[in-house]
């Protein structure tokens, strides 16, 4: 019987995952994972695909993949993944999911503790077991543990920009199949900004039909079609939360109006709403910005006037906690200036990391000093029209106090304070020490609270209204760190910052000039936790900074 696409690109992903495990080639073992990807993007089904002879017409797909996809729609396995599969039970492949381990140390475990699944070595690291085997010491067991934690509570979701990476090869390979569809716009999980996403969802305009059509594609994605009158509602529906539209329902439940798939209806009469603000108009609601679509809290605030106006990417005047090649960014000082100067923004904000941090080529204060040299020759050529500020990522010593003497920090423009050492003090222990680096006079941001990094570490124990109370009353800004593997401080927090009276500062923490758009990662989650332009610290143009309380 032949198989289909999912379970086609199932065992690509499989074949890739066992050819890393034997220790093969890794750019033929990711081969396979992008052919993988390329056939969950299409829209025809796969037999079509290789009837017209069309697969090598695929990204990444060259005529050898070809073959072994035809052999896999045909017989459902190759003689290369029967070989593989001999070697290593299914278990296995899980652990190539846990953060920290390598298909080396995969082998490793397997082949010397007779590890072979997730249960297994999660009980083989509570029990101490994996001590025995040379450099899986207590400190591995530890991270390995809080690692599988992580990964069963986030199983199933992607970060938002791999999301993202899916929806525009989803869109691309529907637009090319069927030109007739318009307006095509992803919804759901990755429309709210959420960090992790389950689903990749889009919304299009189709002329044929008469009602909302959900369809269920390959690899967990779903395509609203909506004729026109109804892809307002179709992208409202698409795009709340359980939890807003039902807020939603029942507001309009009190205007003897009813939303479901069938539309925006008074009894059996429709209401056109070919734009998805005429379904909010029609309930008497302003527009509540996607992001916002989440608890159902907001329906109330937008009934009342209540929604908060929504910072955006065009708010910000610069873009600081940026990393250079004096550490362990990929492209010079000039160069990260000119790329953030070429987008449009008035100032760069260069904060290379402090001296502690000899893993990321952390600046002696002799090469601080030099930097500052830098920056005074480039500031001299731009004149008025452009600045870079001078800052530092202050590594937080475990006693809470900075990586400089005062009379280096007072030097700098800015600090950025971070800790990226001892995430195991207890929780009372890090919020002190956290507290006392806030507190400090020179300190500018405190950088990423939590120091989590999503899908593979939860980030260390600290009281979060604590810090940010002693944010707030010194006058330092929370920064929302835009790189899409942390996005910290968590949105859920933003509301209680906001009420403290906080600060904060959009940061994409761009190691190279490629990286300054994770930037819209930030303001995405800036606009989901209710953040204005008003209490963005680089939203202001660098002379408005508030004085620190010292």
């Amino acid at each position: 019987m032949p198989h289909d696409t999912v379970e086609i690109a199932s065992l690509l992903f499989e074949i890739g995952q066992r050819l890393a495990l034997a220790g093969d080639n890794p750019y033929r073992a990711r081969s396979y994972a992008r052919a993988a990807q390329s056939l969950l993007s299409l829209v025809a089904p796969v037999e079509e695909v290789i009837r017209e002879g069309r697969l090598t017409d695929l990204p990444g797909v060259g005529p050898s993949l070809a073959g072994v996809i035809r052999e896999l729609h045909e017989h459902g396995t190759t003689p290369t993944l029967s070989k593989l599969r001999a070697a290593y039970p299914p278990g296995v492949l899980e652990l190539l999911h846990v953060p920290g381990l390598p298909p080396e140390k995969v082998r490793l475990l397997h082949d010397r503790a007779g590890i072979a699944s997730l249960d297994e070595l999660e009980s083989a690291a509570r029990a101490g077991r994996l001590q025995v085997l040379k450099g899986f010491g207590p400190s591995f067991e530890a991270k390995i543990l809080s690692s599988v934690a992580e990964l069963r509570r986030t199983r199933g979701r992607k970060l938002i920009h791999h999301a993202g990476e899916d929806l525009r090869r989803l869109e691309d390979g529907l637009t090319a199949a069927h030109p007739e569809l318009r307006r095509l716009a992803p919804a759901g999980e990755f429309r709210r900004g959420l960090e992790l996403v389950q689903a990749a969802v889009l919304v299009a305009e189709s002329a044929e039909g008469s009602a909302i059509e959900i369809l269920e594609l390959a690899g967990r994605a779903q395509l609203w079609l909506a004729p026109p009158g109804l892809y307002g509602p179709a992208l409202v529906l698409a795009t709340g939360s359980d939890d807003h539209l039902a807020a939603l329902r029942a507001h309009a439940c009190a205007m003897n109006l009813y939303l479901d798939t069938e539309g925006l209806r008074r009894g059996r009469a429709l209401l056109p709403c070919p734009e998805e603000a005429d379904v909010y108009r029609a309930l008497k609601l302003p527009f509540i910005d996607p992001e916002l679509r989440e608890t159902g809290e907001e329906v109330a605030l937008a009934a009342k006037g209540r929604l908060p106006k929504l910072v955006a990417l065009g708010d910000l005047r610069g873009l600081i906690h940026c990393h250079t090649d004096f550490s362990d960014g990929a492209d010079t000082l000039e160069a990260m200036a000119e790329a953030t100067r070429a987008r449009g923004y008035a100032y760069f904000g260069v904060a290379d990391h402090s001296r502690s941090a000899s893993y990321a080529g952390g600046l002696a204060v002799e090469s601080v000093l030099e930097q500052r040299r830098a920056v005074r020759e480039l500031n001299a050529r731009y004149g008025s029209a452009f600045r870079i500020l001078h800052g530092i990522e202050s590594d937080i010593l475990p006693d809470g106090s900075l990586d400089y003497p005062d009379e280096i920090l007072g030097q700098l423009d800015y600090v950025v304070a971070s800790v990226h050492s001892r995430f195991r003090l207890s929780e009372e222990e890090q919020t002190e020490r956290v507290i006392r680096a806030v507190r400090n006079p020179f300190t500018t941001v405190l950088g990423h609270m939590t120091g989590r990094l999503l899908k593979s570490r939860q980030g260390y124990d600290v009281d979060v209204p604590r810090v940010l109370a002693a944010c707030a009353e010194a006058g330092v800004a929370v920064e929302i760190n835009a790189n899409p593997h942390r996005l910290d401080l968590d949105w859920r927090w933003h509301r209680t910052a906001l009420e403290l009276g906080c600060l904060f500062s959009i940061n994409p923490d761009a190691h190279s000039a490629e990286e300054l758009d994770l930037t819209a990662w930030g303001v995405s989650m800036a606009r989901k936790g209710g953040i204005g332009p008003d209490r963005v610290l680089n939203a202001r143009p660098f002379e408005d900074w508030p004085k620190r309380v010292g």
